[in-house]
């Protein structure tokens, strides 16, 4: 049997698993439905090997790469959840100030794909910085079914305060020269969105297809935002006409961005929703707004 390609796979498993993942339905109700789309060479089996995320093979940026200082470091979240863990990477050898950036995971915690996308901010002329919002639980358990059970147990204001609380942490380390931004997906870029609200000195936001602040929230921004959906993420799109209003009524400097024939997470290379020429662009506008506000 031939290897499958995202080509043999309709738009509705991607729906489905897009449903599964944000605890729509349940595994045994994604199993169910699955089987639907279980036809001719193809098996339910199949489906959830091709469509879990494959960590094994598709870091770009190993944790061991010469090029950087990358290590584990520990903070405390008074208003959140106590001591958080994260991950701390700046390029080898640093010796002067460089700009900062919050890197957000998404509802699992900080699984290898988050890691290594600190990994490469860094690489880019950045100290980074990625926590773990499961800390408080053990942090992230090693498969992302389990991390998601844990962070549905925790409060997300609560988590949002974990990742300000490591903006504070970033503005004061020795290697970092208080200019700091955040990115996030999914729950990360919800909490990016937020920490525009909460944050008044955060320089720079980029929310990927992240859950929209409310209007009185969003009214407090004042942070530049440069904001990347999907075009066939409709949940998560939904909120964005009202948000855009708030936004334009406001004056808050910002962009956005729809990437054609894509969807909810297609800039995580793990996963078959990834969508390489889109994450590509999206990534690069990224660090070119970073380099542009975090000075």
């Amino acid at each position: 049997m031939k290897p499958l390609r995202k080509e043999d796979i309709s738009q509705e498993v991607f729906d489905l698993y897009d449903y599964y993942v944000h605890n729509k339905i349940n595994r045994r109700q994604f199993v169910e439905k699955l089987s639907v789309y279980a036809v001719g060479g193809l098996t339910v089996a199949s489906l959830l090997s091709f469509i879990t995320p494959n960590y094994i093979n598709t870091l770009m940026v190993k944790p061991d790469d010469e090029r950087l200082d990358s290590e584990y470091i520990l903070y405390e979240s008074p208003k959140g959840g106590g001591t958080i863990k994260g991950l701390l990477s700046k390029p080898d050898n640093t010796r002067g100030k460089l700009p900062g950036v919050i890197v957000v995971h998404e509802n699992r915690g900080l699984n290898p794909y988050i890691e290594d996308v600190g990994r490469r901010t860094a690489l880019d002329g950045f100290i980074s910085l990625a926590p773990d919002a499961l800390s408080p639980l053990g942090g992230y358990p090693g498969n992302d079914d389990a991390g998601r059970e844990l962070q549905a147990k925790r409060d997300r204001n609560e988590m949002l305060e974990d990742f300000i609380a490591a903006f504070e942490y970033l503005k004061t380390h020795e290697h970092c020269d208080g200019n700091i931004g955040v990115v996030g997906f999914c729950f990360g870029g919800w909490i990016a969105n937020m920490m525009a609200v909460k944050v008044p000195t955060l320089k720079a936001a980029v929310p990927f297809y992240g859950g929209q602040p409310t209007a009185e929230d969003a009214a407090q921004i004042k942070t530049p935002l440069l904001i990347q959906y999907a075009e066939l993420d409709t949940r998560v799109n939904a909120g964005w006409p009202a948000y855009e209003d708030v936004l334009k009524a406001n004056n808050v400097d910002f962009m956005v961005h729809f990437y054609e024939g894509v969807n909810h997470g297609f800039h995580n290379n793990s996963t078959p929703r990834y969508d390489e020429k889109a994450a590509t662009l999206a990534w690069e506008r990224t660090i070119a707004f970073f380099k542009e506000r975090l000075k």
